[in-house]
């Protein structure tokens, strides 16, 4: 048991009335909208990391709500239905971040998306063929006529090799994840949310008045801090199946990596291929890559935050091939962060137990998909 003093037992620990565990963007996201509901309540976040850890601050930084080639990939597998509420669920979480933040806070940048095909690709004639549907689907959500178009003449502009057909969605947008996050603490932060990092929550106990959570401290794993809440909610994606092992749950580990400056580089905007396993941009001069799993699907299924060699080649050797074919580049930097999957695509939005509540598994699309998650869970936790 750790020694606290009277006055931190009175402050930093003090009974809550919501405790949240992970400050991601599900995490930051539900602080804001319960803080908004109930301006009153006292809201601590639970971090185990120094900075969130997972996938928020380590994906892409895709504005994206999901390209043709994956929308009609999810009608076989969802049903048209499902896709379109999924769709309108993005779009409208990525409206309430353009709502909440300025372009320059988040490096918001307005530049259009592609999804790549080539000659080999199964899904461009059904895409082709679907592609108006698509767009009557996509107005009803966002207002905007023809959405998706074909662009084939941008290729050789963007410099991209061994593609054959591009299909241009002009409301895609890169951003800058780290920043949206550091924006989502201080907005949570200005509104009296108390954010404790190094704590990782062991384990937790539901009582008919409240709930009950051991924890460990960083650096001090036998230094247990206990908490105490009259609502938990768990809003730690893929690591909550050590908390909640029941849960439909499946990690993916996505890796990515960066060049330095590249003089001249001719893409811009974001860019999705063989549905969405391959996805990359510029980040200014620079070119970002990520995604490959497909190569080694069995182990990139896993917790472990780490890159390995077979899919960083695959990265490397898809810019080689296609993006950078004629240019000498230098990787600077590469990471993974780890995502949530599950039999279904949709987010795990649920009242637990008692006073238990959990808002995970997004899919690969938490920065779309968080805003909208959070507030359902919001509600759910406020009626």
């Amino acid at each position: 048991m750790a020694q606290i003093s009277f006055w931190e037992k009175e402050s930093f620990f003090a009974p809550q009335d919501v405790i949240i565990v992970g400050s991601g963007f599900v995490g930051l996201w539900s602080a804001l909208h319960l803080k908004l509901k109930k301006p009153g309540y006292k809201i601590t976040i639970l971090e185990r990391g120094f900075i969130p850890t997972g996938a928020s601050t380590r994906n892409a930084g895709f504005s994206c709500f999901g390209s043709p080639g994956e929308l009609v990939a999810d009608v076989a597998t969802m049903g048209e239905d499902n896709m379109w509420q999924l769709v309108e669920m993005r779009y409208q979480g990525l409206q309430q971040i353009r709502k909440n933040f300025t372009d320059d806070a988040i490096d918001y940048d307005a530049c259009g998306g592609y999804e790549c095909f080539s000659k080999q690709s199964a899904d461009w004639t059904e895409c082709t063929d679907k592609l108006n549907w698509l767009n009557k689907g996509l107005q009803k959500i966002t207002g905007d006529e023809n959405l998706f178009k074909i662009a084939d003449e941008k290729i050789g502009a963007f410099g991209l090799k061994g593609f054959d057909h591009l299909i241009e969605n002009k409301l895609e947008a890169g951003i800058h994840s780290g920043k949206l996050v550091q924006a989502l603490l201080q907005k949570v932060q200005g509104l009296g949310v108390q954010v404790l990092t190094n704590i990782e929550v062991t384990s937790y106990e539901s009582h008919y008045n409240g709930v009950q959570l051991h924890t460990s401290v960083a650096g001090s794993p036998e230094t247990n801090i206990p908490f105490t809440a009259n609502q938990l909610l768990l809003c730690t994606n893929a690591f909550t199946k050590q908390l909640l092992p029941q849960a439909d749950i499946i990690p993916n580990r996505g890796q990515v990596l960066i060049t330095a400056p590249i003089s001249n580089l001719l893409l811009k905007g974001t860019f999705h291929f063989d549905q969405g396993y391959y996805y990359f941009r510029n980040v200014g001069n620079r070119l970002l890559l990520g995604g490959a799993r497909n190569k080694d699907f069995d182990k990139e299924n896993t917790l472990e935050m780490q890159t390995t060699p077979i899919i960083q080649a695959a990265l490397e050797n898809f810019i080689q091939e296609h993006l950078l074919p004629d240019t000498t580049y230098t990787v600077t930097d590469s990471w993974s962060g780890i995502m949530a999957m599950g039999q279904q695509k949709t987010p795990l939005i649920l009242h637990i137990e008692n006073n238990i509540f959990c808002c995970v598994r997004m899919g690969g699309m938490g920065v779309a998909l968080a805003p909208m998650a959070a507030q359902k869970v919001a509600e759910l936790m406020s009626s």
